[in-house]
């Protein structure tokens, strides 16, 4: 048996009883996982089944055909962040933001810890983490912006300009980009309430440019209204 530690991204209801799950696995990365009978009347570990939950999974060893089969599985860390209206919106925008482009990757112990160190802060009621932690996505993956002395950042190339070059990125939105990427611990930034909205849509503009098929989450409405 082959035993695998994952964070949940999403899951999709498979004929009655049956689910299929995507995780984001700390040995192999992105996994796709069977799980059979989770839907069943008797099994009380549907309840297990939240965005970014980790779990440990089982795994039968040996070749299958198919996506592997989970023979059982249990939750890693408790907490109760899922009864906080805010913290539960963020991660579910969170995770499907993950979804999306978490699907190419493989192992990656730095990603990996990095969502755990987020979920942890979101946990801490750290209203404004999920916009660090998507910058700190792009420094793992290679593509944060490089820093320089110039004020204005230019989504499209990925460095500072002496001019404004997007309408989003002003000398404020700009600055705080510099902060968080520059910050050995950005979680401890302060980010003004009347910038998140701003600075949440350049990031999704900044990801529009640098990361392949790269398409809007569909709860971004849902956030953008919890932090109005």
């Amino acid at each position: 048996m082959n035993s695998q530690k994952g964070f949940l991204l999403s899951f999709i209801k498979y004929g009655e009883n049956d689910a299929v799950l995507h995780c984001f696995t700390e040995e192999e990365g992105f996994q796709t996982f069977f799980l059979k009978g989770i839907y069943s009347k008797r099994n009380k570990k549907k309840a297990l089944l939240l965005p970014l939950n980790q779990l440990s999974f089982s795994i039968p060893v040996g070749k299958s055909s198919g996506i592997p089969s989970v023979t059982r599985f249990e939750l890693v860390k408790n907490n109760d962040m899922y009864t906080d209206i805010k913290i539960n919106t963020v991660v579910f925008f969170i995770s499907d933001f993950l979804n999306q482009i978490l699907r190419n990757e493989h192992k990656n112990s730095n990603l990996y810890f990095s969502i755990d160190e987020f979920i942890d802060e979101l946990s801490l009621k750290n209203y404004q983490s999920h916009l660090i932690f998507l910058i700190k996505i792009l420094k793992i993956q290679g593509v944060a912006p490089l820093l320089d002395n110039h004020q204005y950042l230019d989504p499209e190339t990925g460095t500072f300009s002496p001019q404004p070059a997007h309408q989003l990125f002003s000398h404020e939105i700009s600055a705080a980009w510099k902060s968080i990427i520059s910050s050995q611990n950005p979680y401890e930034l302060k980010i003004h309430s009347a910038l998140r909205k701003d600075l949440l849509d350049s990031i999704l503009v900044y990801y529009h440019y640098h990361i392949t098929d790269f398409k809007i989450p569909t709860s971004l409405e849902v956030i953008q209204q919890i932090f109005e």
